[in-house]
């Protein structure tokens, strides 16, 4: 097999996956917002959210679009090798390109208003912890939602145990605390819940993140280097194919 013959069979594979991805992304994205009504009926149960905790609801869009352009860049991946036709390989170059300029200018962005993020996080745990602490043991759909939260995660309330005081829950049974934060079956006092020193969700999620950045700079890092080479790519055989007709 010629070096030519191998980056088409290469930009075939390699889009072929996009394309599948893109499928399942949007997919999934056209799924939440059949569902939406359900995070809908969530968030409006929530007193004094910040308003841009709204902005979540916009998931399934993200998702649509993300799967639309996988779709679209892996098709014309995939149709531009196979057919070896110039302009579907201009279009994926320009495309990707673009992906590629905006992912940069995102990273850019997040790295210059991440104040503006911690101030984002600290009003979700105002609003987090004020609507533990008012719906908490009464609404069933709050009081579910943080018990898989918490089950899920080995975590309890948003920041520790004392987010939990005042709530309905807290009130109805002796003062005590949900199982989660005793890492128990059942509801413990204050002194079990000092002792276990369960981790609150919010610290928790923010350590994974920490503990994982390498990873997750590594995967980014891949995921330029992959556009890269594809960029690459879809321009040599753009080239191979102009010489070759003429």
């Amino acid at each position: 097999m010629g070096c030519f013959a191998f980056l088409k069979v290469m930009m075939f594979a390699f889009n072929g996956i996009i394309f599948l991805a893109g499928v399942a992304i949007l997919g999934v994205g056209i799924w939440v917002k059949v569902d939406s009504g359900s995070i809908l009926n969530f968030l409006g149960k929530i007193e004094d959210a910040p308003a841009e905790l709204s902005q979540v609801l916009n998931v399934g869009y993200l998702l649509i679009a993300v799967g639309a352009l996988l779709v679209v860049i892996g098709f014309l991946g995939c149709c531009g090798a196979v057919k070896e036709n110039k302009c579907m390989l201009l279009l994926f170059f320009i495309i990707v390109l673009l992906v590629f300029i905006a992912e940069v200018a995102g990273a850019i962005v997040i790295l210059a208003f991440r104040p503006l993020a911690d101030e984002l996080f600290s009003k979700a745990g105002r609003a987090a912890v004020k609507n533990i602490k008012k719906d908490y043991g009464k609404n069933p759909d709050i009081t579910g939602l943080w018990n898989t939260t918490m089950s899920t995660l080995k975590c309890c309330g948003f920041y520790n145990h004392s987010d939990f005081q005042g709530s309905p829950y807290y009130t109805d049974h002796e003062m005590k605390y949900p199982p989660q934060c005793c890492l128990t079956s059942n509801p413990c006092n204050q002194t079990m819940a000092e002792s276990k020193m369960v981790s609150g969700c919010f610290p928790m999620i923010k350590q994974l993140l920490d503990e994982n950045t390498v990873v997750i700079v590594a995967v980014a890092l891949g995921i330029a280097a992959l556009e890269i080479c594809a960029m690459a790519v879809s321009m040599i055989l753009y080239c191979r194919i102009k010489s070759t007709m003429a």
